[in-house]
């Protein structure tokens, strides 16, 4: 008899439930805050704490458009993913290719009534910026464009995280903050890349040259450092505090890159790499905040 004989078949909300929490494993929550975080810094860079108008973007930058990002990438990454030992952890999924289908649909459900609305209620110069937003990471991965397997263009692509720092005021009615929405575009072209180290081995066993590949660990870590470099410059001219916290973190990634060039280092120093939006993102926001809530901003 089949050990499986006598198992009870799992009625339907469990096998949603397990479906739901697979999905938000691979839309991999601990970088949620890449999205969330420069949504409310968005809003908060227009001189309010908060704006209702905003809230249907600020969920749809939760699991929709994470799902979005992470799972469209898990489906055109399965062949490096199953190299590559951080999947199926906190850092992301490894997905089976029976989930394809899965993700497919999810993806459509969670985020077309989002795209829908926004259409119906956002200014069409907000609604073009966040179709350029999604449509940049859907083709990070997917064909024919996949930027991921194209160096530099991979690195440089990546600027997008940045756009909720545009696409929220020109929503919103207000005047966009440049030295802000540039850093974050810098910032993300750096990250990117370093960030990339730690798969080369990967990458390059299954024919794909990253940003990372083509530098190799001592020029990524010179390649980011200096866009981190024209980040902190562009913080500075909004927030000195900010800037020194950047340049303090971003240092520290770089300088031990340099020391120990290898995709170890890079993954040994993962960790740092995902607080270091964490940090840097509470500074500022706790400095906007509370020049806010003193009438220093705007």
């Amino acid at each position: 008899m089949s050990e499986h004989a006598g198992a009870v078949p799992r009625s339907g909300p469990a096998v949603a439930w397990d479906a739901l929490v697979r999905l938000i494993h691979i839309s991999r929550p601990v970088l949620w805050i890449n999205t969330i975080g420069s949504g409310a810094v968005g809003i908060w860079l227009t001189g309010v704490p908060f704006d209702l108008r905003a809230l249907p973007f600020l969920l749809w930058l939760t699991l929709p458009f994470n799902l979005l990002i992470y799972g469209v990438n898990d489906i055109f990454d399965q062949d490096t993913d199953a190299l590559n030992s951080r999947k199926g952890t906190i850092e992301g999924a490894r997905i089976h290719p029976h989930e394809v289908r899965l993700i497919v649909w999810a993806v459509a459900a969670l985020n077309i009534p989002f795209l829908l609305y926004f259409l119906l209620t956002l200014p069409l110069p907000a609604v073009g910026l966040i179709a350029i937003y999604a449509g940049v990471f859907v083709f990070y991965s997917a064909p024919p464009l996949q930027f991921k397997r194209r160096p530099f263009l991979d690195s440089l692509s990546n600027a997008a995280y940045g756009m909720p720092l545009l696409i929220m005021p020109i929503a919103l009615g207000a005047a966009p903050v440049w030295p802000a929405i540039l850093g974050l575009f810098a910032w993300s072209i750096a990250k990117h890349a370093y960030d990339a180290v730690q798969d080369i081995d990967e990458d390059r066993e299954a024919g794909i040259t990253t940003t990372a590949v083509r530098l190799g660990p001592r020029g990524t870590a010179i390649w980011s450092g200096a866009w981190w470099i024209v980040s902190t410059v562009l913080f500075a001219l909004i927030s000195l505090p900010v800037a020194a916290v950047n340049l303090a973190i971003s240092g520290v990634l770089v300088v031990w890159m340099l020391v120990r060039p290898t995709p170890a280092t890079g993954r040994r120093l993962y960790p740092l790499s995902i607080a270091f939006p964490y940090i840097a993102g509470s500074v500022a926001s706790g400095l906007l905040l509370a020049a806010m809530f003193f009438g220093l901003y705007p």
